[in-house]
C-alpha cells in the first residue's frame, strides 16, 4: 500500500516536470535582428526636420530609432525613439545640414543596422502674413529683404522683391541681379519642394526689373543676387498691399525650400524621446 502511494506520487511529479517543459518549452529566444528601415525620408522646416519611413516587415518590431551625422560616413548619434514610422527632430538648428539614419529593435532589443538611404536636409526659416505695400505709394514699405527677415524700401540694395500696383494689376518685381519664377497655384507655401534649375523670367531690353504678375493662392520662387533661395505664397492683395507666407534657405546655392508632405502624415503625432 505504501509502495502504491509512493508511486503513484512518483507519476503525479512526473507529470508536473514534464508538463512544465512543455509550458516553457514554447519559448524562443530570438538573436535574429530586423531588417533595416526603408523609405526614409525628411520634410525640411524652420528649426526642424520631420523624418518618415516606410513600416517594417518584421511582426516583433518593438520600435524604431532616429539618428544623425554631419556627413553620410561621418559617425551617427541617437536623438530619440518612437514607436511610429515617423520622427521629427527639434533640435535641428536653420543652415546646418544633417544626415539621418534609422534602425528598427525587437521586443528582444535586437537592433538592425541603419537605413542604407542617403538622407539629408537642411531647415531654413519661414513667415507667415508679411505685409509689403506699392512702391509708388509707400516706397519705405514696399520691399522685402529675406536674409534679414525684413521690410525694407524698394530701391534698397538689400531688396529682394518689390510689390507693384499697376493701374490695377498687381506684380512681384525684381532688380536684374535677381531671378524670380511664377511656381502656379498652391494649396499652401509647403507645397514647392524646391528651387527649379530653369524657367527663369528674362529682363526685357532696356529694362532693369523683371517682374510677374501677382496672384492670390500662387507660389513664386526667388533667387536672389547672393546665390540664395527663397519663396513666397502670396494670401492676400487689396490696393496697395500684398499679404504672403515665405521661406528662406540660408545655405547658399542650397535649393532645398519644403518637400512636400503626404496628407496622412502632415499631421502625425509621435512619441518623441530626446537624448541632447
Amino acid at each position: 500500500m505504501k509502495l502504491t502511494k509512493i508511486f503513484s506520487m512518483i507519476i503525479i511529479l512526473s507529470g508536473l516536470i514534464f508538463s512544465g517543459c512543455d509550458e516553457f518549452g514554447d519559448y524562443f529566444y530570438d538573436d535574429r535582428p530586423p531588417s533595416p528601415p526603408r523609405g526614409v525620408y525628411t520634410v525640411t522646416g524652420d528649426n526642424r526636420i520631420d523624418i518618415f519611413w516606410d513600416e517594417n516587415p518584421e511582426g516583433d518590431v518593438a520600435g524604431y530609432n532616429v539618428y544623425y551625422s554631419y556627413s553620410y560616413n561621418g559617425k551617427y548619434t541617437l536623438i530619440g525613439s518612437t514607436y511610429k514610422t515617423s520622427f521629427i527632430d527639434y533640435g535641428a538648428k536653420n543652415g546646418t545640414t544633417y544626415y539621418y539614419a534609422v534602425t528598427a529593435y525587437d521586443y528582444n532589443n535586437n537592433e538592425s543596422d541603419l537605413s542604407k538611404d542617403v538622407i539629408y536636409d537642411t531647415p531654413r526659416p519661414e513667415g507667415f502674413n508679411q505685409a509689403i505695400f506699392d512702391y509708388k505709394r509707400s516706397p519705405g514699405n514696399s520691399g522685402y529683404n529675406f536674409s534679414r527677415y525684413l521690410v525694407v524700401p524698394y530701391n534698397s540694395e538689400t531688396a529682394d522683391i518689390f510689390f507693384e500696383n499697376y493701374n490695377g494689376t498687381y506684380y512681384i518685381n525684381v532688380w536684374e541681379d535677381t531671378d524670380i519664377q511664377d511656381m502656379g497655384t498652391t494649396k499652401d507655401i509647403w507645397d514647392i519642394s524646391y528651387a527649379p534649375l530653369t524657367g527663369w523670367v528674362p529682363l526685357k531690353p532696356n529694362e532693369n526689373v523683371k517682374y510677374v504678375e501677382a496672384k492670390v493662392g500662387r507660389t513664386y520662387v526667388i533667387w536672389t543676387w547672393d546665390n540664395h533661395y527663397a519663396k513666397i505664397r502670396i494670401k492676400n492683395i487689396v490696393n496697395d498691399r500684398m499679404v504672403f507666407d515665405w521661406a528662406y534657405q540660408l545655405v547658399e546655392g542650397n535649393r532645398e525650400l519644403k518637400r512636400k508632405v503626404n496628407e496622412n502624415t502632415r499631421n502625425v503625432s509621435e512619441k518623441v524621446i530626446k537624448n541632447f
